[in-house]
């Protein structure tokens, strides 16, 4: 698939990993759809940054609210690239989770990507479409403290294989990305990343980079569907 002159729906897309994946586009030409939660500011920051920010639209939508994510995909217009990155990430046992919490954790990383998945399956793609999700290492390497976080992107994780079953007879792809260490979030404690680099195989953090470099990656190979790859220094291993 060529991406220039695509339409690309980025949620997250404003911090972080999801910036950076909203400037690669940018860079190849594509209009983005911009989807934040609360960081509209940043957002517009980012689209000011951007080679052509005409050609980046900013959506406002939280995913922790049933239905919230239909309702935004409908605003889109066409959409030819998806990329689920927006995630809610805290973890704990899951034997002493909060089910409130648990169940507003599973709508942010479950129901609310598979909405969107179902909207755009729903649209006319004569050219073929691609959907990119962006999970995390707890689909292969399990923590001690996953809880419903884990659980959630594990069934992502699935059903990102059963809808490249289901439509691929119509050229649309699904695929993910499961990242290892690359950016912590802001309230890890800052020895846990450096402790876990010196564990995998290539002994470095995942460059942002080369993160992003695999979902374009996804998007433009027309024979890749169903495939979940670990850009995550060997700690799958």
């Amino acid at each position: 698939m060529r991406i220039d002159g695509k339409t690309v729906l980025v949620t997250g897309g404003a911090r972080r990993v999801g910036a950076n994946i909203v400037r690669a586009f940018a860079a190849e030409e594509a209009d983005i759809i911009l989807h934040v939660r609360h960081s509209r500011e940043e957002a517009a920051e980012l689209a000011a940054s951007l080679p052509r920010p005409e050609r980046c639209r900013i959506l406002m939508a939280d995913f922790a609210i049933p239905g919230a994510a239909a309702k935004l995909f409908a605003e889109c217009g066409q959409v030819d690239i998806l990329v689920n990155n927006a995630s809610m990430f805290e973890t704990d046992e899951l034997v002493s989770g909060n089910e409130a919490h648990d169940r507003e954790q599973f709508e942010v990383n479950f129901w609310s990507p598979l909405a969107l998945m179902r909207a755009f399956a729903a649209q006319e793609l004569p050219e073929g479409g691609a959907i990119v999700n962006l999970l995390d290492q707890e689909v292969t390497h399990r923590s001690a403290h996953g809880g419903a976080y884990a659980l959630s992107r594990r069934a992502l994780a699935d059903a990102t294989l059963e809808l490249a079953r289901e439509l691929g007879p119509r050229n649309l792809r699904v695929n993910a990305v499961a990242p290892g260490p690359v950016l912590p979030p802001p309230w890890l404690p800052d020895g846990k990343m450096a402790r876990t680099i010196p564990t995998l195989p290539l002994r470095r953090k995942v460059e942002l980079d080369d993160l992003t470099a695999a979902v374009l990656f996804l998007c433009r190979n027309d024979s890749i569907t169903g495939q979940i790859l670990c850009v995550d220094c060997g700690q799958s291993l």
